[in-house]
């Protein structure tokens, strides 16, 4: 059961969160100070400093509740992994960056020297490498290029992607982006860019290592 406390907690953080936000979009992380995120938020500077130590860890707060909310980042991983590669994870990923634009800017563009978007790109691609673990251990499958390879790959060019498409006016809704990008992931590159495996010579010839030449 949820205290009076616990309400005071969470309008505090989000206060604080919503300050840093705003105030990094008119003027960068570099140029704040602790007194004028919590004078925005209308709290007292001790008070900032009773739930964070400095605004790095303010910043890092924003990017774990991101993916502490599971139910908003990521809450069809286990419908994916029992009905094959569904999208959905990408699709809601995408539909809560637009939802909160602002918060997937400021840590997209690397703000606080780039630590918020490291552990932003490291949780998806934690839990991204585990999904295909457990995806290939259930089909009985031995993938052809290493997990963690796949996994970064896979967190870069979605990363990628969604640094574009918040930053811009792009017209493709979330739904579309992310068709986009589940074709991509299924029938690859050189299917996506209009070419038969014919029109792209040795594209998939085995490397000469396993082939034997």
């Amino acid at each position: 059961m949820k205290t009076a406390g616990d309400r005071r907690v969470r309008r505090t953080h989000r206060a604080l969160r919503a300050a840093l936000v705003d105030l990094v979009l008119e003027k960068g992380f570099h140029a704040l100070s602790v007194e004028e995120i919590a004078e925005r938020a209308d709290v007292a500077r001790a008070t900032f400093y009773a739930h964070y130590r400095d605004k790095e860890d303010l910043l890092l707060g924003i990017v774990r509740d991101l993916a502490e909310d599971r139910e908003r980042l990521l809450p069809a991983v286990e419908q994916a992994q029992t009905q094959g590669f569904t999208g959905l994870p990408v699709l809601y990923i995408f539909r809560h960056a637009e939802q909160e634009r602002r918060v997937y800017q400021v840590i997209l563009r690397g703000e606080g020297d780039g630590r918020a978007l490291r552990e932003f790109s490291a949780i998806i691609c934690k839990r991204v490498e585990s999904v295909f673990r457990e995806r290939a251990a259930q089909l009985g499958v031995t993938p052809r290029i290493p997990f963690d390879v796949i996994a970064r790959a896979w967190t870069g060019e979605l990363i990628g992607v969604l640094t574009w498409w918040v930053e811009n006016d792009t017209a493709y809704s979330a739904a579309e982006i992310t068709g986009h990008l589940r074709d991509l992931s299924v029938y690859g590159r050189v299917w996506a860019s209009g070419l038969a495996p014919s029109d792209a010579p040795g594209a998939f010839d085995p490397p000469a290592a396993e082939s034997g030449a």
